[in-house]
């Protein structure tokens, strides 16, 4: 309503000032000519017109502009929190990546040793194996040496004896046979 009431008020001073220049001559519109009645009117108009842009234009116009200085203030401190959270969560980060970057050459340190480790325990096995494996040949050697030798004397054994018999049996008579079957049967009662 106030709005109607200002521009009503616009609006019959704006005629009152055209009607005033209408009774005027052209040279007499000047607020400087010595018109006292027009210098008056122009005034008016101005202190009204200062009035009613004081009240309905500035006014909006100054809150608005507060309004954005607010809020240009609010969004620079929001930004610098923001700003500052970023550098903290950056240097948190950092100190994070750090402290993985150590965890890891330490993983790595560790493993390198375990495989180090590993690498001498299959060493000492092998190492194990092959001396047990040297030691059943030796031992399977030796077994088989053993029965070589013990075959080698059966052998010469029964070879001596096929000899022994062949002489024996070229030198002695039916008599001494006899004998000598008989000595070795008593031996073996």
């Amino acid at each position: 309503m106030s709005k109607r009431f200002v521009g009503a008020v616009f609006l019959a001073l704006t005629v009152a000032s055209l009607r005033a220049a209408e009774e005027a001559p052209a040279a007499a519109l000047s607020p400087f000519a010595g018109n006292v009645g027009n210098a008056i009117w122009t005034l008016l108009i101005f202190v009204v017109v200062v009035v009613v842009l004081g009240k309905f234009a500035w006014g909006p116009v100054l809150t608005l502009l507060q309004q954005r200085e607010q809020f240009i203030h609010k969004s620079l401190s929001d930004a610098k929190r923001d700003r500052e959270l970023a550098e903290a969560s950056l240097k948190e980060y950092m100190v994070k990546l750090q402290s993985a970057q150590v965890e890891a050459g330490r993983m790595v340190d560790e493993a390198r040793r375990d495989a180090e480790r590993l690498r001498e325990e299959l060493r000492q096995k092998a190492r194990t194996e092959a001396d047990g494996i040297i030691q059943s040949a030796e031992r399977q050697i030796q077994l088989e040496t053993a029965r070589a030798v013990q075959q080698i004397r059966h052998e010469a054994a029964d070879l001596g004896v096929a000899i022994a018999s062949k002489l024996i049996q070229r030198n002695l008579t039916k008599e001494d046979n006899e004998k000598l079957i008989e000595d070795a049967l008593k031996q073996l009662q």
